[in-house]
């Protein structure tokens, strides 16, 4: 089993930053597919940002290609969400999500792929 616990979340104006910060435990948690997802006021549950295991590639919804980056650190069981040029339409929850099994470029983004939820992180983007 994985545990997830997001941080980092924050109220920025817009054309800010911020980094978010995923803390993952349990056993092979590093063999695990792990995402980013967020959700607004009003609406589903959205994939953002996804790290795919066997090739170290990302993935990314096209809303936020070029100004998110994620990136994990295996040595600090940490997963990142590093977010540039933010707007308004950035605002959400934003959760970190964990699974055991391989995703691909048509399910990465979808919530009931994935087991493992953190509480989520609430960010703020004010214009």
């Amino acid at each position: 089993q994985v545990q997830v616990v997001e941080s980092g979340g924050d109220s920025v104006q817009a054309g800010g930053s911020l980094t978010l910060t995923c803390l993952a435990s349990g056993d092979m948690w590093r063999r695990y597919s792990m995402t980013w997802f967020r959700q607004a006021p009003g609406k589903g549950r959205e994939g953002v940002a996804h790290f795919y295991i066997p090739t170290l590639a990302t993935r990314y919804a096209d809303s936020v290609k070029g100004r998110f980056t994620i990136s994990r650190d295996d040595a600090k069981n940490m997963l990142y969400l590093q977010m540039n040029s933010l707007k308004p339409e950035d605002t959400a929850v934003y959760y970190c999500a964990a699974d055991n099994r391989i995703k691909n470029d048509g399910n990465w983004a979808w919530p009931d792929e994935y087991i493992y939820w953190g509480q989520g992180t609430q960010v703020t983007v004010s214009s």
